[in-house]
C-alpha cells in the first residue's frame, strides 16, 4: 500500500514538474510597445499613445495562459496636434490631471490577463484592467504569433467605457446639463507588444 502511494506521489510530482517546465515567460520589449488611445466628442476627436512600463506573458503549449502589464500614466501624449503647440501641452496636462487619469496620485495602471481562447486565427483575451485603483474586466481579440524566442501580440481596436473607472470629466454618465459640450464615455484602445524569452 505504501509503495502504491509512493508511486502515485512520484507520478504526480513528475507531471507537476513537466507542467512547470512547459511554461515559458516572454518579457515585453517596452521600447517598441504601442498602446494607442482615441477619445471622442461631438465636435471632433483626440488620439495618441501611452507607454508600457513593464510586461510579461506566460506561454503554455504555444498559447498565452496569463500575463501582467504595468502602464506608465505619466507617459501619455497626444498625436493629432503639433507636439510643440500650446494646445497640445494643455490637453496632455489635462489628461494627467484629476479630471481624467490623475497621474500624480495614480502613476500607473495595470492589466492582468486571466484567460485566452482561440477564435479561428485570432485569440480572445480576457483580463482585468485597473485604472485609478478601480478594476473592471475587459476582453478583446488579438493576433498572437509565437516563433522561436519571439512573441508578437497585436490587438484589434476595442472600446472601454471610461466612466467605469470613475473618469468623470464631461461625461453624461455623471452630468445631465452638458448639452453638446460632453465627451463620449467610450474610448478606443489598441495594443501592440513584441516580447522575447
Amino acid at each position: 500500500m505504501n509503495k502504491s502511494i509512493s508511486k502515485i506521489l512520484g507520478l504526480a510530482l513528475l507531471l507537476f514538474t513537466v507542467t512547470i517546465n512547459a511554461q515559458t515567460t516572454f518579457k515585453a520589449n517596452t521600447n517598441n510597445a504601442k498602446i494607442n488611445w482615441k477619445g471622442f466628442k461631438p465636435t471632433g476627436e483626440h488620439y495618441g499613445t501611452i507607454n508600457l512600463k513593464t510586461g510579461s506573458f506566460i506561454i503554455n503549449n504555444n498559447q498565452i495562459t496569463s500575463g501582467e502589464f504595468t502602464i506608465d500614466m505619466h507617459s501619455i501624449i497626444d498625436l493629432d496636434m503639433d507636439a510643440t503647440s500650446e494646445w497640445n501641452t494643455k490637453l496632455v496636462n489635462h489628461l494627467k490631471s484629476e479630471d481624467f487619469f490623475d497621474a500624480k496620485k495614480y502613476p500607473t495602471a495595470t492589466f492582468k490577463i486571466t484567460s485566452t481562447e482561440k477564435k479561428g486565427d485570432k485569440t480572445l483575451v480576457k483580463g482585468n484592467l485597473t485604472i485609478k485603483n478601480k478594476t473592471n474586466p475587459i476582453e478583446f481579440l488579438a493576433m498572437v504569433k509565437i516563433e522561436n524566442n519571439q512573441l508578437v501580440f497585436d490587438s484589434e481596436t476595442f472600446k472601454i467605457d471610461r466612466s467605469k473607472w470613475d473618469i468623470k470629466y464631461k461625461s453624461k454618465s455623471f452630468f445631465n446639463d452638458l448639452a453638446d459640450k460632453f465627451i463620449y464615455d467610450d474610448m478606443e484602445i489598441s495594443i501592440t507588444i513584441n516580447a522575447n524569452k
